[in-house]
């Protein structure tokens, strides 16, 4: 457990928070700074072909220890943080043997992080918590998947006598914005499937996500003295709130759950002669994914046909369900919950309402479903990690390894063969 928390705690020191406005790659100078600590480690466990390129995606690779032909997996996790929340200065504590109370994150700002709005603390009563300071994020999204992938990379290499076939490892920059797979090489990496330690709760197992896009409404006025407005002005305000009210009152983030999809607006400016909003479109299905897009093509043609032709509308298609590409392979989805059982895991199975890496990656030919590395409240001040969900991490990890070796792996992935 200490090895964990050290090693843990020296990575969510280091600020990695990216940036979205940047067109760098990675988009923060920061970020390389722990990549090449990452770099250095990674040596110096023994791991071989370790390499790192000008975008700072790192690859390394555990070669197998077995005679017979297996299938070359991957463990993949992100090592920059969201640009949503503070992640410089992060001073993490340790709650050790957590009571199931109140914990008091900063007196001075009386920041406290409580059961009683966080229920799922109490899942973790008797265990391990570390925690921030109450002024920053505390990085665990997704310092504890490199923790887990790292341990347990260490984990197999002083104990051969685990049988595994070749193991590759990638860690990327950006994944927080939106590009961590943009320039991932999924030739060079080299694996035929792969998983994303990036999930939250302990259990989590997941392989689909949303269908998303970004929509960008531009509103262009005409600005008169309102005392001889009439006929005249166009009040690009007036006509944002016209378009604002023609969305479904129900379809947003906090009205929804499940496989359910929304539009949620996290941006809006304006004034009378130019107004912007600016959001997001998610939706599990695809059918109904393409008709929220229509239907924000259809209200802005409404609207124009209504005032004149002085609203436009671009969509950006982000990332796609990655179930279509994981369904015809769901072989690796049984790996990894089999894994899950035989180290006394319970499974959860469930679609993830955001996107992931695996999302793209999977698109680009290399399936990857997401897998849970412990994290809880991510992206905030009470962003919290149990120190045993990062420990059964590296077991669930070093167990995926062993089964894919195993001789009777076909037997009961598809037990009618």
């Amino acid at each position: 457990m200490q090895h964990i928390i050290d090693r843990f705690i020296s990575y969510v020191k280091i600020d990695t928070q990216s940036d979205p406005d940047s067109n760098t790659t990675p988009s923060t100078t920061k970020q390389w700074d722990l990549a090449h600590k990452l770099v250095n480690e990674l040596k110096q466990i023994g791991l071989h072909d370790v390499t790192i390129d000008e975008n700072a995606y790192i690859m390394a690779t555990l070669p197998s220890n077995v005679e017979q032909e297996v299938p070359i997996i991957g463990f993949i996790a992100h090592f920059d943080t969201t640009p949503d929340f503070t992640g410089t200065n992060v001073n993490p504590q340790i709650i050790e043997n957590y009571d199931g109370t109140d914990i008091l994150l900063n007196e001075d700002l009386g920041i406290v992080l409580s059961p009683d709005y966080f229920n799922d603390l109490l899942l973790y009563k008797g265990q391990t918590l570390i925690t921030t300071d109450g002024t920053t994020l505390l990085g665990a999204d997704d310092k504890a998947g490199i923790t887990e992938i790292v341990t347990a990379m260490e984990y197999l290499i002083n104990n051969p006598e685990i049988k595994h076939g070749t193991i590759r490892i990638g860690f990327t920059p950006d994944e927080e914005i939106g590009r961590g797979a943009h320039k991932f090489d999924v030739a060079t990496f080299g694996a035929q499937w792969a998983y994303t330690m990036d999930g939250s709760q302990i259990g989590e197992l997941e392989y689909e996500n949303f269908n998303a896009a970004g929509a960008k409404v531009n509103i262009t006025g005409k600005s008169v003295h309102p005392g001889y407005a009439k006929g005249k002005m166009v009040n690009a305000i007036t006509i944002a709130n016209e378009f604002l009210s023609a969305l479904p009152k129900k379809e947003t983030p906090e009205n929804t759950e499940g496989r359910e999809g929304f539009f949620h607006v996290n941006h809006i400016d304006g004034a009378i002669e130019l107004a912007n909003i600016e959001l997001i479109i998610r939706d599990h299905d695809h059918d109904d994914f393409l008709h929220r897009k229509q239907f924000l093509q259809t209200t802005v043609k409404e609207l124009n046909n209504k005032h004149g032709d002085y609203i436009s509308l671009e969509i950006k298609d982000q990332y796609f369900n990655m179930r279509e590409k994981i369904e015809p392979v769901m072989h690796i989805v049984e790996i990894a919950k089999r894994a899950m059982e035989e180290v006394g895991v319970a499974p959860i199975i469930k679609p993830i309402r955001g996107g992931t890496d695996g999302s793209q990656l999977s698109f680009k030919g290399l399936p990857c479903p997401n897998i849970f590395a412990g994290g809880h409240n991510f992206h905030g001040k009470y962003e919290y990690v149990p120190v045993e969900s990062m420990q059964k991490a590296v077991e669930v990890i070093v167990k995926i390894c062993e089964l894919t070796a195993s001789k009777d792996l076909a037997s009961w992935i598809n037990p009618k063969k």
